[in-house]
């Protein structure tokens, strides 16, 4: 296996140079660079992760905690954004079980133990009480979906009310007016901007905004298909129902399906997130687009610039949503506006 020595005599320079070029120091030639990156290449010279970490004061490692499960397309479409922006950069990703449900459990000193530098956060409660001794620390932080802030600590999001206002008048455009809303818990940054999103466009379209038309769930599909039961059981059932994700809206399309009705027939159903599912689904599923893997990639990308620079802290980082209409959405049918 060859060597640090073994690259400089083969390069022509020292291994100090050769440790500048590994460690990305600039004042190394674009000449001289290109060169020791060939040499280095040819040999198949592996540089020891543990002396770069002595060098730069780093691990090279990056921890995510992850409290939904990992069967949610969501994960599994935010972690694929995740590795992509971590592919080229020098850093490896660690997963950190968190016991929250543990009184002596101490996040700080897991992170330390792990020795990670700096960590992505989802679904996060911002009352958790281990949160405020992450914030006090210096570890560097990006929370998903949770608006928490701290000097070495940001968070990511989608535009939340903006994309749950474009499927209200998607809905109000095919003719609905008895729109339905299933949301996530109201105790959470992304719920309360979501209902916000429901009741702000429905007030814009002159429409009420029925207590008994809004349902609060957890963001799975057995969430969905509980609240869409008892939409069901309405005396008047709504014609139109927005989910606040894919996996509420494949739940409540399941149910109204085993009820009898059809979607969109009599019923039309709009998710949020547009992971893979959304189209493959039958019928493929209208819903509002979050950029998931996008979100991954940039939570990632400015952690690792709070890695590297130890006064920057974060803005509040946006990504922007869309409508995407597929086929759970039609006009509304005059026959479907009573039970």
């Amino acid at each position: 296996m060859a060597s640090i020595h073994d690259v400089a005599k083969e390069a022509g320079v020292s291994v100090a140079t050769v440790s500048k070029v590994i460690n990305n120091y600039p004042d190394v030639s674009d000449k001289t660079r290109k060169k020791v990156s060939q040499t280095i290449k040819r040999l198949k010279y592996h540089p020891n992760v543990a002396a770069r970490g002595l060098v730069k004061g780093r691990s090279w490692t990056v921890g995510v905690f992850v409290t939904t499960p990992f069967t949610n397309p969501f994960v599994t479409e935010l972690l694929e954004g995740i590795k992509t922006a971590l592919q080229n950069s020098g850093y490896d990703l660690v997963h950190l079980s968190t016991r929250f449900d543990d009184p002596s459990y101490s996040f700080v000193e897991h992170c330390l133990s792990r020795n990670v530098d700096g960590v992505v956060g989802f679904g996060v409660d911002r009352n958790d009480p281990h949160l405020e001794e992450l914030l006090d620390s210096d570890i560097p932080t990006m929370f998903v979906d949770a608006d928490i802030r701290g000097r070495r600590a940001g968070y990511i999001t989608t535009e939340n009310k903006a994309g749950i206002m474009q499927a209200v008048e998607h809905l109000t455009e095919l003719g609905h007016s008895q729109i339905a809303f299933i949301s996530g818990a109201l105790n959470k940054a992304v719920g309360v901007l979501r209902h916000e999103g429901y009741v702000e466009g429905m007030k814009l379209h002159k429409l009420p905004v029925r207590d008994a038309y809004v349902k609060v769930s957890d963001y799975s599909m057995e969430g969905g298909a509980r609240a869409m039961a008892e939409l069901l059981e309405l005396p008047e059932r709504p014609t139109a129902v927005i989910c606040t994700s894919d996996m509420m809206a494949f739940g409540a399309i399941n149910v109204i399906h085993r009820s009898g009705l059809s979607v969109p027939e009599d019923i039309s159903v709009i998710g949020f997130d547009n992971t893979y599912y959304s189209e493959i689904f039958s019928p493929a599923l209208t819903t509002v687009n979050q950029n998931i893997r996008s979100i991954g990639s940039h939570a990632i990308e400015t952690l690792i610039t709070m890695i590297e620079n130890s006064d920057f802290t974060p803005n509040v980082v946006t990504e922007p949503s869309n409508l995407v209409v597929r086929c759970t959405t039609a006009k509304l049918r005059r026959s479907s506006k009573s039970k």
